[in-house]
């Protein structure tokens, strides 16, 4: 409808996020069309946003200061994430299970490989974790990696992979499933 300029903006602005549709969209766009409040809300979470969230130096993580507060922390432990995007700290994080450092990887290039070189030698970093989702080309980017890095003397891993908690084996491709025997462990 033409007088609803300003909504259909909004819903096409709300699309162009990932995993929201036009149902979502509409969803969201109507919601904040009738309270103002929770439009005006929103308008000073995303400037806040806008104005302060920027990438880490060392890591490539958000951060409201040049640093990390993980770069940042000294206690962490000597090992080394390399991951895809910041959302993935952000999950690991939440999960509690590794205290080490960080390194968003969105491509290779010998000023990322020397990035990475210089983050484990000032950090003393043991063990590097590859922590990409599992995918030939991530195998790929892992071997490469190591290759470049092997004069280091550090210890490369990568996260276990194989059959989710909970999911039947029927729901599994058969890599998942296959690398998950080739991986077992005993008890």
């Amino acid at each position: 409808m033409k007088d609803l300029q300003s909504l259909n903006r909004l819903i096409e602005a709300f699309e162009e996020l990932p995993s929201i549709g036009k149902k979502s969209a509409t969803r969201l766009a109507i919601s904040i069309a009738k309270d103002k409040f929770k439009a005006l809300k929103l308008i000073n979470a995303i400037e806040d946003v806008v104005a302060n969230i920027k990438e880490c130096e060392i890591c490539g993580n958000f951060s409201e200061h040049e640093i990390c507060d993980i770069c940042s922390d000294e206690h962490r432990d000597k090992t080394l994430a390399v991951v895809e995007n910041s959302k993935d700290i952000i999950t690991i994080e939440e999960s509690g299970s590794y205290k080490g450092y960080y390194f968003v990887l969105t491509h290779i290039d010998d000023e990322i490989i020397e990035k990475l070189k210089n983050i484990i030698r000032e950090k003393k970093i043991e063990e590097l974790i590859f922590a990409f989702p599992p995918s030939v080309e991530s195998e790929a980017r892992s071997l490469y990696i190591e290759d470049k890095l092997k004069d280091l003397n550090i210890e490369f891993t990568q996260i276990a992979q194989g059959v989710p908690t909970g999911v039947h084996f029927e729901n599994v491709d058969v890599n998942s499933l296959a690398k998950a025997i080739k991986q077992r462990f005993k008890l």
